[in-house]
Parts: structure tokens; sequence; C-alpha cells
């Protein structure tokens, strides 16, 4: 079984309705949103190549201890609320992490030691990032925190076990090369993860919009996607 660093998941961006407190994993530690976050890490992002052509934007970047930028997500379609009237069962959207490529290492403050990343990494940060935006608003407030705490424990089961029956292979072009992802679907969407052609992995979630046909490239300029209005 692939051993990975268990990493905060991502807040999502307008996820929490009016008057309702969100679970406890929708606020990372060590997130910053907006591009100054994009722009100082040291490896390419990825988002949806340009056979996509509805709106992005950008979610909260995961540092490390000392600042290191250690992944990010992309968005694409429509972010993810429960404002309004429809809900999110009929909203779309296809969220892509990026997860930079890191051998076993030293923590920044010299006190422990850091595990390597991995495609692991990336299927465990993309579904936590589908829980955060698919918590059940409906259930009573004191039940919520332990539904999450229950399906994010499954979710890092999932992530540290690629190989085995809860998860299919799904190939889609990543900078125009074909490239064979860990795919699952589940009630609340679909995630998926593998590796990138620079040096890092990609993990994607979805609801609404079907992975099958999209397509991954590196983004050539991040000032393109917008800080979602709060």
């Amino acid at each position: 079984m692939e051993t990975t660093s268990r990493v905060e998941p991502q807040a999502v961006p307008g996820g929490t309705p009016a008057g309702e407190e969100a679970p406890a994993a929708q606020d990372a530690p060590g997130a910053r949103r907006g591009v100054d976050g994009y722009l100082t890490a040291d490896f390419p992002w990825y988002g949806l190549d340009e056979a996509f052509t509805g709106a992005r934007w950008l979610m909260r970047v995961g540092t490390a201890a000392d600042g290191t930028v250690e992944h990010g997500s992309t968005g694409h379609g429509e972010v993810p609320s429960w404002k309004g009237d429809q809900g999110l069962e009929v909203q779309r959207f296809a969220v892509v992490v990026t997860v930079a490529g890191r051998p076993v290492r030293h923590s920044g403050d010299g006190t422990g030691v850091l595990e390597a990343t991995s495609v692991s990494t990336a299927a465990w940060l993309a579904g936590s990032g589908l829980l955060s935006c698919t918590w059940p608003t409906e259930m009573e407030r004191a039940l919520r925190q332990d539904w999450l705490d229950q399906q994010t424990a499954l979710s890092w089961e999932l992530a540290d076990d690629l190989g085995g029956s809860g998860w299919s292979r799904l190939t889609l072009p990543v900078d125009g090369v074909p490239t064979e992802f860990h795919y699952r679907e589940s009630e609340y969407g679909w995630v998926l993860a593998g590796p990138a052609q620079e040096g890092v992995h990609i993990g994607a979630y979805g609801r609404g919009m079907s992975a099958y046909g999209l397509g991954f490239s590196v983004v050539k300029d991040i000032a393109g996607y917008a800080p979602p209005a709060d």
C-alpha cells in the first residue's frame, strides 16, 4: 500500500449557506486565496484545456509551515454554492488539483521528515475537496461533523489504495498526451487522479460535468483565473 502525507483539504468558495457553519474540513490551515499564492509556486499549474470555454476561477493554495506552496486548485464552470433556489444538485463544475512532486524531505523547522507526495496525495485532496462541497446541509448540525469525519476517513483509505476495487481506469489527455487516471464515481460526484507531464500530480473532482472527454493542460496565464466573489 502506498503511504502518503495527509494534507488538509481546501475550502470551497461560496460553499457555506448564510447562517450556517461549514464543517471543519473547509477551514484549511495555511490556505491563501488570490493569484499571489499561485505566482509564488515553483511548479506549473494545471486546468482544463482550451476545449472548455466556460468560467474559470481560483480556489486557495495550500502551503507548508515555511510558506512554500505545495498544492492548489483551479475551478471550472459554476462555483459550488448552496445559495440560490436551485441548490447544488443542478450545478455543473470541475475542479483540477495540482500537487507539487516532492521527495521525502525535512520539515521547514528541521524537527521532522515530510513524506513524498504522490498520485495518492492528489486523490486524497480531490476526494476531500468533493466532500467539502457536498456536505449534507439538511442533516442536523450536530451530526454533520461525524458524517464528514467518516467520509473523510473513507476518502483517505481509498486514496491510499489506488489499485483496489474502488477505482477504475480512465485515459484522458494531459498536455495532449494520453494519460491513465484512477477514477471513481459516487452519489456526490466523481474523483480522479494521475500523473502530469511536468513533474506534478493531478487530481480532479466534479459534479454535473462528465469526466469523460475532459482534457488537462498547463495554465499559461494563471491571472486568467479570477478568485470568485464571496
